[in-house]
């Protein structure tokens, strides 16, 4: 009876790291799957429909959000959480910055140099692990970020231009970002919240700011008024089904970067800037796919690879306090040979 028990319990943490690598694989691929359908459908939405006011429907996407949290709340499948005032509009504000900032950026900037800010937000967000989290990466990880940086580089920037107003919409964009991503992690850890605790309570917020400022600021953008915008039933169904969607997106992303950070959500979510490549060569014809993509496709998906090894390893990725506590348990076990 006993060696059966001792059999066990060696099993049990080999049975729990299975369950953890497919949640963690569950999770991303809900992710990848949401991210890279809502991408399409706003995509069709704009390009087939004349849907230009993209600040306005991430407002109805929290919207619908807020709306899905509230009926699982009270059909008791999210539990009540408390999150400080202070804490909320903090999250509030980095987030809004972030949604109008990659919208401004894109309409001031060429289409490389947008790229190229997205690129930058992972070395920030490696800064900000590094900076409030004391995170140390081994050269492998650093090296393996820069081969997903270079690859989704050689996908995506083409034409280069600089402008004054584009970079300083492109800095507020891509700082903003990171510390909402980083604060997504944050806040879970700090507060014990779960994914969809932290997005019932901050999606109201999000929505009531973003529909307030949207219409302005769209309008501002484009030169549209939205109330004067033909909502037929074609349209009208697409709008709903990407607000749908982003249901998903919204809480798929609180769960990755609440189980991994905000780097390894950057990092391993460029899989969808190349799905989205893949899948606008599929369906909106050969344009734009030529040997320099692929190529750079093929480096983006090694370096993802190595990265997702090279952090996993020990020393890989750790807070120094670990890393001083392990240096000196080894050294107390010198002294004690």
């Amino acid at each position: 009876m006993t060696s059966k028990r001792v059999e066990q319990f060696k099993m049990l943490p080999s049975s729990k790291a299975d369950k953890k690598a497919a949640v963690d694989i569950a999770a991303w691929m809900f992710n990848v799957v949401t991210s890279v359908g809502i991408i399409i459908v706003n995509k069709a939405l704009m390009s087939m429909y004349g849907f230009s006011f993209a600040t306005t429907l991430t407002g109805l996407h929290f919207a619908t959000t807020t709306l899905i949290t509230g009926v699982f709340r009270c059909l008791g499948y999210i539990q009540g959480s408390h999150l400080p005032l202070p804490e909320l509009l903090k999250f509030v504000l980095f987030a809004n910055f972030s949604i109008v900032g990659m919208n401004v950026s894109l309409m001031w900037n060429s289409v490389g140099f947008y790229q190229i800010a997205k690129l930058s937000m992972i070395p920030v967000s490696c800064l900000l692990e590094v900076a409030f989290d004391k995170i140390r990466y081994s050269r492998d990880t650093k090296l393996s970020i820069l081969v997903v940086l270079l690859g989704v580089g050689v996908c995506t920037v083409t034409d280069v231009s600089v402008n004054t107003n584009g970079c300083l919409a492109a800095f507020i964009a891509v700082w903003s970002t990171s510390m909402q991503q980083y604060y997504v992690h944050f806040l879970q850890r700090k507060y014990s919240l779960t994914s969809f605790n932290l997005l019932g309570q901050t999606a109201p917020a999000q929505a009531a700011s973003l529909l307030l400022v949207g219409p302005f600021l769209d309008y501002w953008l484009t030169r549209k008024r939205i109330d004067a915008y033909d909502f037929n039933l074609p349209s009208t169904a697409f709008i709903l089904l990407s607000c749908t969607i982003a249901v998903g997106t919204n809480l798929s992303q609180f769960i990755c970067i609440g189980r991994f950070t905000a780097v390894s959500f950057q990092v391993l979510g460029h899989m969808k800037t190349i799905l989205v490549l893949v899948l606008g060569f599929i369906f909106f014809g050969k344009e734009g796919m030529n040997l320099q993509v692929v190529f750079g496709m093929v480096i983006a998906v090694v370096g993802m690879i190595w990265y997702g090894n090279a952090s996993s390893k020990p020393g890989g990725k750790e807070r120094r306090s670990q890393s001083i506590s392990k240096s000196n348990a080894s050294e107390e076990g010198d002294e004690k040979v």
